[in-house]
């Protein structure tokens, strides 16, 4: 196995592939599942890691949550690839996307606190955002955002994960 990868957007074809480096981890309730329909509705937000010869190794998302804020979601890497950079070059690249996009937070919800810890990113509490704009975002049916506000119908998803938060 060489040692080198690559970073791009996500395409269609790539779902495939994808699926099979989430399912292992949402197998071990690492991650929350996600459809096929999703991540094809969803495949903007999407970067994946190649290998040279087209091997998929690793994805990650950023999804708006709002005008300064945004959420990473789904970095999973294939096994054989964990600690050999992967994961930090997806999130490197889905922080330089966001701030192309404008955005200056980054909200996940994870189990895995050392590695978004080792990427400048710290636990949160409460009251993340003004009333006015929670007034918005408990209108939103994106389960992601009901996490970021830790809305009671999502208690499910965020059974012992960790609300962590980031300054970009």
């Amino acid at each position: 196995m060489t040692s080198s990868f690559r970073v791009r957007h996500a395409r269609t074809p790539d779902v495939r592939g994808m699926l099979e480096i989430i399912d292992p981890y949402v197998e071990r309730r690492i991650l929350l599942g996600k459809e096929r329909v999703t991540l094809f509705e969803d495949i903007q937000e999407f970067r994946v890691a190649e290998t040279p010869d087209g091997e998929l190794i690793g994805c990650g998302a950023l999804h708006v949550i709002w005008e300064d804020l945004g959420e990473i979601r789904t970095i999973a890497v294939a096994e054989p690839w964990l600690r050999k950079g992967v994961g930090h070059a997806l999130l490197e690249q889905l922080e330089s996307d966001a701030a192309d996009l404008g955005l200056s937070r980054l909200f996940c919800l994870t189990f895995e606190t050392d590695f978004f810890g080792g990427h400048g990113f710290a636990p949160i509490g409460e009251q993340l955002v003004d009333p006015e704009v929670y007034a918005e975002l408990v209108r939103s049916p994106d389960d992601g955002v009901a996490e970021f506000l830790d809305l009671a119908r999502v208690k499910q998803n965020t059974l012992g994960n960790t609300r962590m938060l980031k300054q970009l």
